[in-house]
């Protein structure tokens, strides 16, 4: 791999120990990855972190928490000719970002790879790769892997203007289940989206639970269904999580945070290409089977 090839963004706010123990394993990476800290309005010392411990990091100091969209920051920031994303928890393994350049070079149709990650001291595989895997809408002639429409932001590198072509990550969603409209947009596009189980990355999230994750989760889903879905499609999951809301708190949640950025999301419609809404279907499917057998 060229030195220059892979640059990797990272959006943080308010984690300075864990992000300083991520820049360490990225920084010892062989490839020596050009690194850009995107910080969301940090108030626990990261940037005097980065400015003491890690001079050679770029930090983007951003004036006000922008939530995923700092990724988009730091792709800009960037010029490598492609950009991975890890987290403040995350890194990548010895070799992954090499590997992931010469799948990017075979592939001048590759939009987005997804790589295995895995989970924790133990390096348990996260369940996600399975899931990606097994995707059943099959793998293209002049793709690498599985064609799918979700990922873990984490665990992925993209072509930087083929990100940068689709707009990134989408400012209504703002955090939280975010990389499906991506998958979504980049492959209306004509860019392939692929799991890739040879580049692997390394995740070490905090034990403890996140708070509001399971509510702003449920939220994105639905707005992801009103920027893109069809309209019958977004008014029955809206039903659906409105029936929820009557036992659920995590649902009456999303649904007042859906409801508030309702109007951004119908203004930024653009529903799926036919063929990206058929394959959209076919995995709504999958997961229906499989939540039955839950």
């Amino acid at each position: 791999m060229n030195q220059a090839s892979v640059g990797v963004a990272i959006a943080t706010r308010d984690r300075a120990p864990s992000l300083a123990h991520t820049l360490r394993h990225l920084l010892d990476l062989p490839e020596r990855p050009s690194v850009v800290v995107a910080d969301n309005a940090s108030t626990d010392g990261t940037r005097d972190l980065l400015r003491r411990d890690f001079p050679q990091v770029r930090v983007v100091s951003l004036p006000a928490n922008r939530g995923a969209l700092a990724r988009t920051d730091g792709v800009r920031a960037l010029d490598t000719p492609y950009v991975a994303f890890s987290d403040d928890d995350s890194w990548w393994a010895p070799g992954a970002l090499s590997r992931a350049a010469d799948l990017f070079d075979a592939h001048p149709r590759l939009g987005l790879l997804s790589a295995s990650t895995l989970v924790g001291p133990a390096a348990e595989p996260d369940p996600l790769n399975e899931v990606l895997a097994a995707s059943p809408l099959g793998q293209a002639a002049d793709l690498p892997g599985p064609q799918v429409l979700g990922f873990l932001a984490c665990a992925s590198v993209v072509r930087r203007s083929a990100y940068l072509e689709v707009g990134g990550f989408h400012p209504v969603l703002f955090f939280g289940g975010e990389e499906t409209l991506l998958a979504y947009d980049l492959t209306a596009r004509g860019w392939g989206v692929t799991h890739c189980p040879e580049v692997v990355a390394h995740h070490h999230p905090a034990p403890s639970p996140r708070n509001g994750r399971s509510a702003t989760v449920r939220r994105n889903a639905l707005l992801t269904a009103w920027l893109r879905r069809p309209l019958p499609y977004a008014l029955a999951r809206t039903g659906e999580l409105a029936t929820e809301a009557r036992h659920d708190p995590d649902a009456r949640q999303a649904l007042r945070e859906a409801f508030a950025r309702l109007t951004a999301a119908v203004r930024a419609r653009r529903p799926l290409p036919p063929d990206v809404e058929r394959a959209a279907r076919k995995l709504d499917a999958v997961a229906a089977a499989i939540a039955a057998t839950v």
